[in-house]
């Protein structure tokens, strides 16, 4: 038998793919049962505050069986991405950040502990820009800030820049109502 008349070898079950479709999946069931605690008031029709995070469970249902059926099938990495050493220290700076966000938001806030987590997640990836990371970390981290407490209504953690930036603005629209 000649080798063109030889099979290809079925893929083989990519194992850290598959594992981070099942730990995407166990986040959307985190999500789900976070969000069924949620207490919804029967003033709300059809929008109310648990409509989001189910958009988002969902997201993450789909994302997660897709990730798990490409690792079925091998993987979506290529060979040569498989063969790359893993950049441990990076990882750890990643990590670090989202580590910092977790620790940092109650004491310093939102907005601080935002900025210095994509901080440290954009140098983990390589950027060497600190200056300009934390300025569009700020722009970012105030705008879903304000977007939450002044739109929404929801307080995602007021720190100093929060309480100053409110104080303003109030002062502000006071100003203007006159």
């Amino acid at each position: 038998m000649s080798s063109s008349d030889q099979q290809p070898a079925p893929p083989r079950l990519a194992m850290p793919e598959l594992l981070i479709g099942i730990g995407l999946l166990a986040c959307a069931g985190a999500v789900a049962w976070q969000t069924l605690a949620i207490p919804v008031s029967p003033l709300y029709s059809k929008v109310g505050p648990t409509v989001f995070p189910y958009i988002t469970m969902t997201g993450m249902i789909v994302l997660s069986m897709l990730l798990i059926l490409a690792a079925v099938r091998g993987g979506w990495q290529p060979q040569e991405e498989k063969e790359t050493p893993t950049d441990w220290k990076a990882m750890g700076i990643v990590v670090a950040g989202l580590v910092a966000n977790l620790v940092l938001i109650q004491p310093l806030g939102f907005t601080a502990a935002s900025v210095i987590m994509f901080v440290l997640v954009c140098y983990g990836f390589g950027s060497k820009h600190t200056l300009r990371d934390a300025l569009t970390g700020l722009i970012l981290a105030l705008a879903a800030y304000f977007g939450f407490a002044r739109a929404l209504g929801v307080n995602i953690g007021a720190g100093f820049i929060e309480n100053q930036l409110n104080t303003v603005i109030d002062a502000i629209i006071a100003t203007l109502r006159g």
